[in-house]
């Protein structure tokens, strides 16, 4: 019995490419998925996750040193949003985490402070207890929505009905 050529030939000429890849054509994605994977297991060196810097630059982009007016304001069903017209807030940086906070109008101009959580979600004001309208204000708010034109926030750890909804000017 004759023994048969085992050793393997690619006879193939240009022609035949597109079948060739055709029939190759699960191999090929399964190694180049898994050279994108091993590609995006980068370590980041030591920065920090991602996400956090990403919200931290939103907030040193679209909040900070930006003017914002009160553009809703309720309590328990009662709108306060008269009491803020004329005012203009600004929020400072001291860190990336807090900073003094202005608030302004025509005649007047008050000095607090704010502070955020790691992440982002919280935002506490501090502002003095006059004018009576500030007592509202002060107290640590959570983001119900981040925008680039306005920031919804309401109470933090409970569910009052109190909202809070500034638009930068």
């Amino acid at each position: 019995m004759p023994h048969k050529n085992s050793s393997i030939r690619f006879n193939h000429s240009i022609d035949d490419m597109p079948h060739l890849l055709y029939r190759m054509r699960y191999t090929i994605v399964i190694v180049f998925s898994m050279i994108l994977l091993l590609w995006g297991c980068s370590k980041d060196g030591g920065t920090g996750p991602i996400t956090g810097n990403l919200y931290q630059q939103y907030f040193e982009q679209n909040i900070l040193n930006r003017d914002y007016r009160v553009k809703l304001a309720t309590d328990n069903g009662t709108d306060l949003t008269a009491q803020y017209n004329g005012y203009t807030f600004r929020l400072l940086k001291n860190t990336v985490q807090d900073g003094p906070l202005t608030v302004s109008n025509s005649l007047l101009s008050y000095n607090g402070t704010w502070s955020c959580n790691d992440d982002y979600s919280k935002l506490v004001i501090n502002l003095p207890s006059l004018p009576p309208e500030f007592v509202f204000l002060s107290r640590e708010w959570r983001f119900t929505r981040k925008d680039f034109t306005i920031m919804e926030l309401a109470p933090w750890g409970t569910t009052e009905p109190k909202v809070l909804h500034m638009e930068r000017l």
